[in-house]
């Protein structure tokens, strides 16, 4: 682990994978040291802004023990999802499997967003589940809003319209993102999810 200053009112932990962002983040947002502002995970790094002192902060950080039960603490929300993504059969060949069995897999899983980036509202979603599916060859030019896709180790939901290479799997009618709700991000970090298998269109 290391702890880099960044600016003069926030600092950088830099840590080796994901799980180790997960335990990390799960144990800070459960007991924020005095004077944090706000907590941002990403995928091997964690920005900790404050209002006090770095090295008051630097001295925490340092000192922290990451949770071990880093899924399971976070509010738990259900979504439902049509399972008619256009990609559904292709994540079934590549997993070696039928598309009910894909559909069964990710929506049994215990998910937890891990992370937040690249259109407001759009959550990593991560799971104890063996996911590794590659993002498609040639990205689509438009993702309707509602899409639920997976790559990589991740499952996602798009919050509007946009272009993206994830594989489509279903679709849900939950707006994940709404400027004038509070909060507007429905999937925040840490909190755990449930896809609820709404049919197949």
């Amino acid at each position: 682990m290391r702890i880099l200053p960044s600016g003069d009112r926030a600092l950088l932990v830099e840590l080796d994978d994901l799980d180790q962002v997960l335990g990390y983040y799960a144990a800070l947002a459960a007991d924020p040291p005095a004077d944090v502002v706000d907590i941002v995970p990403a995928a091997r790094t964690i920005l900790v802004t404050t209002r006090g002192d770095l090295t008051g902060l630097s001295r925490s950080l340092q000192e922290l023990v990451p949770a071990r039960d880093r899924r399971t603490s976070g509010e738990l929300i259900e979504i439902p999802v049509v399972y008619d993504g256009a990609d559904l059969g292709d994540v079934a060949d590549l997993l070696g499997c039928t598309p009910e069995e894909v559909i069964a897999r990710h929506a049994d899983a215990s998910w937890t967003v891990a992370f937040s980036g690249f259109a407001p509202g759009f959550g990593y979603l991560t799971s104890d589940g063996d996911w590794n599916i590659p993002r498609r060859s040639s990205p689509r030019t438009k993702v309707p809003a509602g899409a639920v896709g997976l790559a990589g180790e991740f499952s996602g939901v798009y919050p509007r319209e946009s272009p993206g290479g994830w594989q489509l799997i279903g679709r849900t009618s939950v707006r994940t993102f709404d400027a004038a709700r509070e909060p507007a991000a429905l999937l925040y970090p840490g909190r755990r999810v449930r896809f609820v298998d709404a049919g197949r269109g």
